[in-house]
């Protein structure tokens, strides 16, 4: 996109008329394109970092124009896609269980602008959005939500199962706190190979109490793996309270022996900024937990209302003082990288992408019957059957 610039006025003292004689050019708008723009911005971050047993990362962020619009972009798409997802669930076309992510976007934002496509990430259910970070298009995640042979795993895994191999996005995981031992044997894989990469493995604060959370640490501070246990507290495990299931909701501290940093998981640059330390961290010196303080608008899936166990008050409150997309927002408009109207276009854009995607999305074919029983093994390990 490109930004209008007015040209300046002249300094000189003529009169009116004089002005109103200089030609139109001079006050045609100039454009220069943003998108492209690398100039160093330094923004501080909106809360400090809090540790345990580790030094803290700078407050101090470098940015620029290029990656706060892409920031912007990224995900203001994935706010209309998981509200569209929303919409096609309550119209029967999404069936099952269904996690929404909107409210903690920038979490997938940020940890993506840390890394790169040799690192692992995988997650629990909730999933839409970090596939789509690893590169994942609208199509393949609603072709997937509605069982069509197009969606990332051929329309067989639904809203919880999503993969992305070429990007090293291992899903997609509906066993509460299961994916983090599979997020550690994928760092013991790394260090095995001595690729120079590093794991995050994603779990709620409701899966942090959980045993198998434990035993993998424990093993992947003994051999010193490259795994990143990251806690997307978003206070509440389905409908309960952080404080009623947790002694100590403290989640950075509760590694003990591990370091820990609390990041506020609702400020891209901040995420950005802990994931670039934590994965420097896990490389030279083994795991770390990050703790990233966020919040889901959707109650805990589509059929949780989210309202009887918090009060509509308390999610507006956080729209409207922390939201993700709205800080970016405003951090583009107070350094003049674009106008409102600019934004405005490019949220429109965004709705149409969307839509697109969804009507390919419903055009696309249900699997055939005899892929009942594909991929269940490594292939040639199992028993395929076909129908006739």
């Amino acid at each position: 996109m490109a930004l209008s610039r007015l040209a300046s006025s002249s300094s000189s003292s003529s009169s009116r008329s004089a002005d109103l004689l200089k030609p139109l050019c001079s006050a045609i708008s100039l454009r220069r394109p943003i998108s492209t723009d690398t100039t160093p911005i330094t923004v501080e971050t909106s809360v400090p970092f809090t540790s345990h047993q580790c030094d803290t990362p700078s407050r101090s962020v470098q940015t620029n124009a290029k990656e706060l619009l892409t920031f912007f972009r990224d995900m203001a798409l994935m706010r209309r896609m998981e509200i569209a997802a929303d919409s096609l669930y309550k119209a029967k076309l999404i069936r099952g269980f269904c996690h929404l992510y909107d409210g903690q976007e920038a979490v997938a934002v940020g940890m993506e602008a840390a890394i790169t496509k040799k690192d692992c990430i995988i997650t629990a259910y909730r999933d839409h959005c970090t596939f789509v970070a690893r590169g994942g298009t609208l199509l393949e995640v609603f072709a997937e939500l509605m069982g069509r042979q197009a969606g990332c795993s051929r329309g067989k895994g639904g809203s919880m199962h999503f993969y992305k191999k070429d990007s090293n996005f291992y899903g997609g995981h509906g066993i509460v706190g299961a994916q983090v031992p599979l997020g550690c044997g994928l760092a013991f894989a790394q260090k095995y190979s001595k690729d120079e990469a590093v794991t995050f493995a994603l779990y709620g604060d409701g899966a942090a109490n959980q045993g198998q959370l434990f035993e993998a640490l424990n093993i992947s501070a003994l051999w010193d793996l490259p795994a990143i246990l990251v806690c997307e507290n978003n206070h509440y495990g389905m409908g309960t309270a952080e404080w009623r299931a947790s002694k100590s909701p403290a989640y950075y501290k509760r590694g003990d022996y591990a370091p820990g940093l609390k990041v506020d998981g609702m400020d891209a640059l901040a995420v950005k900024q802990a994931c670039t330390f934590a994965k420097e961290h896990a490389l030279k010196n083994g795991p770390i937990i990050l703790e990233m303080d966020t919040y889901r608008y959707h109650g805990h899936s589509m059929s949780d209302p989210g309202s009887t166990y918090r009060t509509r008050d308390e999610i507006t409150g956080v729209r409207q003082e922390r939201d993700p997309v709205e800080r970016i927002r405003k951090l583009i408009l107070s350094h003049d990288l674009a106008t409102e109207k600019e934004l405005k276009d490019i949220e429109k854009e965004i709705r149409k992408e969307v839509d697109d995607a969804i009507a390919q999305a419903k055009e696309n074919p249900l699997p055939e019957s005899s892929e009942l029983f594909t991929n269940v093994y490594a292939k040639g390990l199992g028993v395929e059957m076909s129908f006739h």
